[in-house]
């Protein structure tokens, strides 16, 4: 564990791809299609409706958050939602995934969202923990069905 490291947050690049991707495959604990993964990162990256943010330490990915943000009619207004976080083990509980979701507050209140919202497994109790200790309010079920061909 690296102990009260400096951080910087920053927007993510094309060339941050690889590590996300990493980083994703283990929040998930599965291998994501590496091509699809990356053809979507790089369209994502050029819509203003989909943040993604990058943690770095001796300018060295750390971390990454990403919302997406859209029109909602029953909020009658913007949303976004924190699609993913994620902090490399050795970094975590120091603050780092707190100052990705303050960066990522920045931005929504910039862009006038009305909420802020995370869905977060059920299994994950810490990470319930974490976005209680930032006063997200656990108020939705989320239920989810696959949609896979046959």
């Amino acid at each position: 564990m690296v102990m009260n490291p400096i951080v910087s947050i920053r927007p993510a690049k094309s060339q941050d791809v690889d590590i996300i991707y990493e980083f994703i495959c283990t929040l998930e604990e599965t291998e994501l299609d590496y091509t699809q993964f990356r053809s979507i990162f790089l369209h994502n990256l050029t819509d203003p409706r989909v943040h993604y943010l990058v943690a770095e330490v001796k300018h060295e990915v750390v971390g990454f958050v990403s919302c997406h943000i859209q029109y909602l009619l029953h909020h009658a207004g913007k949303v976004g939602e924190i699609q993913e976080l994620y902090v490399q083990p050795e970094y975590r509980n120091q603050q780092i995934g707190t100052k990705l979701v303050e960066a990522l507050e920045q931005i929504v209140i910039r862009e006038k969202v009305v909420n802020l919202e995370v869905t977060t497994n059920q299994k994950r109790t810490d990470t319930h923990r974490f976005y209680e200790d930032l006063t997200f309010e656990p108020s939705h079920y989320k239920f989810v069905k696959g949609m896979q061909e046959s």
